[in-house]
């Protein structure tokens, strides 16, 4: 067995997942005839009495074999899933450790059972290709790898090689219970798989690598193509639309697992299907929640995610004297009377009530339009010039004490505004975003 370990550079510290049972403890053994620049990782799930003892064998095991040992208790759970909470206190827990020691190898004793139940369970839930692969001997992450050698052989393996070598491990009771997923394949489908063929781990393996080949293909073709779709955490629906269905798929998983930072089990089908009937939908404004306290917003051709918060219904009215900043817009009173454009505003003072104000929308708004005298809906001319629903509530609009709209920034101009060959005298001029001025 030793030999699976030939093709691993062991010059640094290394951490290894243990939980005292016999897959962990076969790769510890394993891992000692390598190097002693070993770094014991337990974590104590809290949920049986056992554990105690598990914990304490695993401590005078490594005080004796002259190892490092870190250990962590989680004290308690506050997801539904325990599962998958449990995993994500593992891994953050592992990273921690990782970091300590200036580690970048992380061990983890998973073995060919493993990974046809994970494949299994993946056809269940649904997902993509690097999904369906299951588990991969290298996960390589920004900091450090995950290595998994053992894939090759079985759990009955793994327990005959403890035996033939004398090594203690502990049973885990709570991997009797079906009520776990992974459980329930365990003990109610892998038995039957194996009846038919006792090497069937390894016809799963070769299905893996084969799946692990054609999605390392796809990232290759996404890559290249992410960079005219998804700038600046926005994706752009008309360069993404461009693409076969298939590669818009896994463009989708891509930029979210990225978002994700690749934690696996977040991003599942059913959230990549409802992104596309979003893009897909007619509607110009439509946002979906995520996983995480995370939110998809489509405005029009471009899609982007937030974090979830309060939506700010806050009215604001403030007053303008000679300059102003108001959410994204600057307001600054000019007396460069060659200036022209939506961005600026021209006013005569005997025609208007001051002092003037800059407010966001209310229901109901209009401006009377300087080009026709004609009085139109604020949400109308936000509807027409696209902008954003998450923008509009905010949006500033220049008022007067009478409360009469005079302009929409950057959109409109009532009738109170005046040209260049006219009569006037006040200038403002607004600038949107992070341009510069004097």
């Amino acid at each position: 067995m030793k030999q699976i370990l030939n093709d691993i550079n062991f010059d640094n510290y290394i951490v290894v997942g243990v939980s005292a049972g016999p897959d962990s403890m076969c790769l510890l053994d394993l891992l000692e005839k390598k190097t002693n620049k070993i770094v014991v990782c337990h974590i104590n799930h809290n949920i049986r009495k056992q554990s105690i003892i598990e914990e304490k064998y695993l401590k005078d095991y490594c005080q004796k074999h002259n190892l490092i040992f870190e250990s962590m208790t989680i004290k308690e759970y506050k997801e539904n899933n325990f599962e998958n909470e449990a995993r994500k206190i593992r891994y953050s827990f592992y990273e921690e450790i990782l970091k300590k020691y200036h580690s970048n190898k992380l061990f983890l004793a998973h073995h060919g059972d493993d990974l046809i139940e994970t494949i299994l369970m993946k056809i269940e839930r649904q997902s993509n290709i690097e999904g369906y692969a299951g588990i991969k001997r290298i996960s390589k992450l920004p900091n450090y790898e995950i290595i998994r050698p053992l894939l090759v052989y079985t759990k009955a393996d793994l327990i005959e090689y403890n035996k033939s070598h004398n090594i203690t491990y502990y049973i885990d009771s709570s991997n009797t219970n079906t009520d776990y997923t992974r459980n329930w394949y365990r003990h109610n489908v892998l038995p039957l798989l194996k009846e038919r063929d006792k090497n069937i781990h390894l016809k799963f393996l070769k299905y893996s690598k084969t799946l692990q080949e054609y999605n390392d293909y796809i990232d290759r073709v996404i890559k290249e193509k992410i960079p005219s779709i998804y700038k600046s955490n926005t994706i752009y629906i008309k360069e993404l639309n461009k693409e076969d269905s298939f590669i818009k798929k896994n463009i989708l998983y891509y930029i979210l697992n990225d978002y994700y930072e690749n934690k696996s089990d977040i991003v599942t089908e059913k959230h990549i299907q409802c992104i596309l009937s979003l893009i897909e939908s007619i509607r110009p404004n439509i946002s979906i929640d995520l996983p995480l306290n995370k939110i998809l917003i489509k405005e029009y051709d471009k899609i982007y995610i937030k974090e979830k918060e309060a939506t700010n219904n806050e009215e604001y009215k403030i007053i303008f004297e000679k300059e102003l900043k108001v959410n994204n817009f600057i307001f600054k009173q000019e007396k460069d009377e060659n200036l022209d454009g939506n961005n600026i505003c021209r006013i005569k003072s005997n025609n208007i009530k001051f002092p003037l104000y800059f407010r966001n929308r209310k229901d109901g708004d209009y401006i009377t339009l300087k080009t026709s005298n004609v009085r139109k809906k604020v949400k109308e001319i936000f509807i027409e010039n696209k902008i954003p629903l998450s923008k509009r509530k905010n949006y500033p609009l220049l008022v007067d004490s009478n409360d009469t709209i005079i302009w929409i920034p950057n959109l409109k101009k009532s009738n109170l505004c005046y040209k260049k060959d006219e009569n006037y005298d006040i200038i403002i001029k607004c600038i949107e975003g992070d341009e510069n001025y004097e």
